[in-house]
């Protein structure tokens, strides 16, 4: 019988697994990892004894939420009060084969130099054998550059590690090697484009840049729109984090969604309470890696607020699928149950042309929440006008917030100003 091959738009056969086939992957992997973890890292044994749990009641993603959440301030906090890894190090300390560092500062120990899923990231973004790749990573410190770089290589693809900053050597190095790829930030991709230009070339001509690959910051629409239209870049993002390991969801050709990796366990989670949220809910982005052993991280809370996909890709990856980051938790506040994030309403606020400012003011009446939005306009509207763009700021509000504003008031110029903060919470608990 012959052997069916994979089609080339999958990297693995994980990524299309059916339903059952997934939680009894995740079930098994997860108690590797929990036990794994329990063994070796005293954070984390210490971390069950005080939750008073142990490994064993810890085999599915549901009983996770018996776990409190660990956050990137008790590394930091432990790391100085048992140095140098806290009690997360989980491999014998002469078993280390290299030490990256985050800011707080984190030190996290790698035993191994290459982690190879990674890879499904960029082979979704049609990186492949032939192509060459400018990483603008940084090399240093963080472990961007080198995971990402041996991602490229994974994917047959050569990578050239120019790293951050020096951008006339970067646009010289994509003309001079004819580079097909760039790996970095979108802000970045359009320093390099326009600084080309400013140098004489004509970018969709000189340059042979096909796709590029971005992390570390959100792609928004309209950029992706600059980058594909103007410039002819086929544009992907990921969703990375420095301390569970790496890229946690990336997306394919489709671009409805990042796609979760299967080598971690993914939670949206409500930041007050732990309680593990479903489709469609705004909570927190948690992380326990599967296969990463070098850390003893069990539900890490990467502080990012999402909201995930369950339905099936058209691409036929079957995983779920992160919607975006749509802000920190600290950018947030719960109203009536559903947390308003402020980078989500200023995307609705100034959506509209009249809007030059906004803020949002949670009060309490009685026994219930309350939320008023004030608007300062960039010119007066008088009578049906200033009601009509009442009603559909209101409309779009609730349909991207999922909540309606309780009241709109237009203030006069100069009420709200610069560096204000977007959501201002009025309320008192008696």
């Amino acid at each position: 019988m012959a052997v069916k091959k994979r089609p080339d738009e999958f990297f693995d056969d994980m990524e299309t697994m059916s339903p059952a086939a997934r939680e009894k992957y995740q079930r098994e992997k997860l108690s590797q990892a929990i036990d794994h973890a329990f063994r070796h890292a005293p954070a984390v044994k210490e971390l069950f004894d005080r939750a008073d749990v142990s490994p064993k009641d810890i085999r599915t993603v549901k009983d996770l939420q018996r776990l409190p959440i660990t956050r990137k301030t008790d590394l930091i906090e432990r790391q100085k009060a048992h140095p140098p890894y806290g009690g997360y190090s989980a491999i014998p300390l002469e078993d280390i084969d290299r030490v990256f560092i985050s800011p707080g500062p984190v030190y996290e120990p790698i035993q191994h130099a290459g982690i190879k899923w990674f890879a499904k990231a960029f082979w979704a973004a049609g990186f492949r054998k032939g192509d060459v790749v400018v990483n603008t990573f940084t090399y240093h410190l963080s472990p961007a550059g080198i995971l990402f770089q041996e991602a490229i290589r994974d994917c047959g693809a050569t990578a050239v590690p120019t790293g951050t900053g020096n951008t006339d050597i970067q646009v010289q190095t994509i003309y001079h090697l004819k580079a097909t790829g760039f790996v970095g930030t979108p802000s970045f991709l359009m320093t390099v484009l326009k600084r080309a230009a400013e140098m004489g070339f004509a970018v969709k001509k000189d340059l042979c840049l096909k796709r590029a690959w971005f992390t570390g910051e959100m792609l928004s629409p309209s950029l992706r729109q600059t980058f594909e239209s103007n410039y002819k870049i086929d544009t992907y993002q990921a969703y990375a984090v420095t301390e569970p390991g790496g890229a946690l969801a990336y997306e394919c050709r489709q671009k409805l969604g990042m796609h979760f990796m299967d080598e971690y366990i993914i939670e949206i989670i409500d930041p007050e309470t732990g309680r593990q949220l479903g489709p469609g809910e705004i909570g927190e982005v948690v992380v326990t890696p599967l296969h990463n052993r070098n850390w003893g991280l069990v539900r890490f809370g990467t502080g990012d607020l999402s909201s995930y996909i369950s339905e099936p890709c058209p691409c036929g990856r079957t995983a779920n699928r992160l919607t975006g980051i749509l802000g920190r938790t600290g950018d947030a506040v719960k109203v009536r149950g559903m947390f308003v994030i402020a980078r989500q309403a200023e995307q609705v606020c100034l959506s509209f042309e009249p809007v030059a400012r906004f803020q949002i003011a949670v009060s309490r009446r009685g026994q219930c929440d309350e939320m008023n939005l004030k608007l300062e306009l960039k010119h007066e509207l008088v009578g049906e006008a200033k009601q009509k763009l009442s009603d559909e700021l209101s409309q779009h509000f609730q349909n991207v917030c999922r909540i309606r504003p309780d009241s709109i008031d237009f203030v006069s110029a100069g009420t709200i100003t610069e560096g204000q903060p977007k959501i201002v919470d009025q309320r008192t608990w008696e």
